[in-house]
């Protein structure tokens, strides 16, 4: 439809430029009458003839009485000789190209630059859909999944949002069903959740199971430069689905476009602002849409305008999670389908190793073991391929070519054994999964805590013995080599000390003089606020002072428990110096003075000395869940 579009308006262009040549050969010729050439010689021999003028084959007249008139002379044909021998005046001009080849000439710089400004006017409107006159065409694609088409068979993990959307999908397919009861189908459904988490994928499969049109745009297709561009687009994109209703319209990224109204410097965007609503008024305005349901995506609902939330609008909104462990272990199964699986890998325990992995971060995680089994040579996935695979993605890659010296191998060595040792005897704290002083990503080693089952909330208790095997590094460097030894290795610690104390302060209401008040927007650049403190000095330091208080106390917990088992503490930094890498069986082994069966330490080359400071993937604060009301 569009290539017809394009065709009909370069034809229609092509016709106008040829009628103008037309005009301007007509305007620019002779206005004389032609007469035959046999009247003319007759003319000549009379004596009726003054003058003429000789222009190529084209003879110009000028007789003795009457008006001028034009001949034209046959090929081959002398008639110089006979005008002379009549006594009759010729002027001659030199022989001009056509007037059609003139005009063209003189005409070419301006129809040079008419193609030029429709070209990149083309390219500015992405190309294509409507040509140069199709600016306010809507960009949504009709999507036709003859190959590689999803159903709900692949989307695993996100049960109850599944569920909502099959219902929309069997109301499309069986709206009696629904209606002779009085319902109405609805509007529209928002898909709110983080990143990776399927939202798009779960609309592909709605796409593949509705069986009905499935139109899909991105919400900055509708954003221009040119107003009033994306109101027309929101207007051509509904004018669409109703031709084709029942259908369905999903919009990606829906904040692109339906941020709240008179919010930013200025007031906000105008053009944005006609476009959010004139979509507003076509999902639910003065004309019903019957039939045209939108499905819309984003991550960042708190931006939306309200007016777009509204029930007539999005009458559902949708939350799509992180899946837990068995939807980890079903999503794992799906991305397990493409890939030719060992005998001895079990997906039950890499989804229970994987705790807060989306979607996403599955595939990829699945992708990796493949990558790495064909690296190896491997026929198939193997466990170990799986181990590696996590490791990877949940710590960094492994950088064996920075082994660091004696010295700094010693001290982080040490240091990694006072966090898995305090983590160990802190029976709140997670259990420790591997340690390793193996450099890794940013980090010069570090101890991998994983949870036995999801978490959903967030105890005080729980939290004060997460900062003390969080500040167990630093306790273990002062112990080992005292306070004027301390490196700057323990930098990353404290930054997860302190925003975990903060939260637990600011946010959770875990301090008794601090009370259940929410500081957190009010504190300085806490969660991206650059607007200061706006309370008192007195409840500022009062809020500094508990922070303080709950990080030091942490400290000292730590402390204790390092000084308390010496013997456990000294045996598992001369292990990760041996052995590099613990798991954390190994661990248990190591503390109790237990050999590991004649394991082989890692073999590296030192190629080079570099110092920086340690950062964790332990679970932090800025991830972790809100807690539950």
């Amino acid at each position: 439809m569009g290539n017809a579009r394009n065709i009909a308006f370069w034809v229609v262009l092509l016709l106008l430029v040829l009628a103008l040549f037309k005009v301007f050969e007509s305007s620019s010729g002779l206005t004389t009458q032609p007469v035959s050439y046999s009247d003319f010689i007759q003319n000549v021999n009379d004596g009726k003839v003054k003058s003429v003028t000789l222009n190529g084959e084209q003879i110009v007249v000028t007789p003795a009485d009457g008006a001028a008139y034009t001949v034209i002379k046959p090929a081959g044909e002398q008639v110089t000789e006979r005008l002379l021998g009549k006594g009759v005046n010729i002027n001659a001009k030199p022989q001009e190209q056509s007037s059609f080849m003139t005009i063209l000439i003189s005409w070419a710089p301006l129809l040079l630059m008419i193609g030029v400004w429709i070209y990149f006017m083309n390219r500015m409107q992405g190309g294509g859909k409507g040509g140069a006159m199709g600016f306010g065409k809507s960009k949504a694609k009709l999507l036709t999944e003859k190959n590689g088409r999803v159903t709900f068979d692949d989307v695993a993990g996100i049960d109850e949002a599944k569920e909502e959307l099959e219902e929309i999908v069997e109301f499309l397919r069986n709206p009696q069903k629904f209606s002779r009861l009085g319902g109405k189908i609805p509007k529209g459904a928002l898909l709110v959740g983080p990143p990776g988490t399927g939202k798009t994928l779960l609309a592909r499969a709605i796409a593949g199971e509705a069986g009905v049109p499935f139109f899909t745009i991105s919400g900055s297709d509708f954003v221009e430069m040119f107003v009033g561009v994306g109101a027309s687009r929101v207007r051509d994109m509904f004018e669409q689905a109703k031709k084709n209703a029942p259908c369905i319209v999903f919009i990606d990224e829906i904040d692109a476009v339906g941020r709240a109204r008179g919010v930013g410097m200025g007031g906000g965007n105008d053009e944005r602002e006609q476009t959010l609503n004139q979509l507003l008024v076509e999902m639910d305005g003065f004309e019903a849409n019957e039939g045209v349901i939108i499905v819309a995506a984003t991550n960042r609902k708190d931006v939306l305008d309200p007016a777009l939330l509204r029930p007539g609008r999005f009458d559902r909104q949708i939350y799509v999670p992180n899946p837990d462990i068995k939807g980890r272990e079903k999503i794992l199964n799906v991305h397990a389908r493409k890939v030719p699986i060992g005998p001895d890998v079990d997906l039950r325990v890499i989804a229970r190793g994987s705790p807060g992995f989306s979607g996403a971060d599955l595939m990829n995680l699945v992708n990796e073991a493949a990558l790495m089994a064909a690296r190896a040579g491997r026929k198939f996935v193997a466990m170990v391929d799986f181990e590696k695979a996590k490791d990877k993605v949940m710590m960094g890659a492994e950088r064996r070519s920075m082994v660091l010296t004696d010295e700094q191998k010693e001290m982080t060595a040490y240091h990694e054994a006072g966090h898995a040792i305090v983590g160990i005897h802190l029976p709140k704290c997670d259990p420790v999964y591997k340690a390793t002083i193996i450099p890794r990503g940013g980090a010069l080693g570090m101890v991998m805590s994983l949870p036995e089952i999801d978490r959903l909330n967030w105890h005080k208790d729980e939290c004060k013995q997460k900062i003390a095997m969080t500040m167990a590094g630093k306790a273990a460097e002062i112990i080992k080599w005292g306070e004027e030894a301390v490196s700057n290795g323990p930098s990353g610690d404290i930054q997860q000390a302190s925003a975990l104390a903060r939260a637990m302060v600011l946010r959770w209401g875990m301090s008794d003089k601090v009370g259940n008040i929410d500081y957190a927007e009010a504190h300085e650049g806490y969660q991206g606020n650059a607007g200061g403190f706006s309370v008192s000095a007195d409840t500022k330091m009062m809020i500094e002072n508990e922070v303080k208080g709950l990080i030091d106390e942490g400290y000292q917990t730590a402390r204790r428990i390092l000084l308390e088992n010496p013997e456990e503490f000294e045996r598992l930094a001369q292990g990760l110096l041996e052995y590099e890498t613990l798991t954390g069986d190994e661990i248990k082994k190591v503390i109790r003075g237990e050999a590991l069966g004649g394991d082989e330490p890692p073999s590296g080359g030192v190629t080079s000395v570099l110092s920086m400071p340690k950062t964790r993937t332990r679970i932090t604060p800025d991830a972790a869940p809100e807690p539950q009301a």
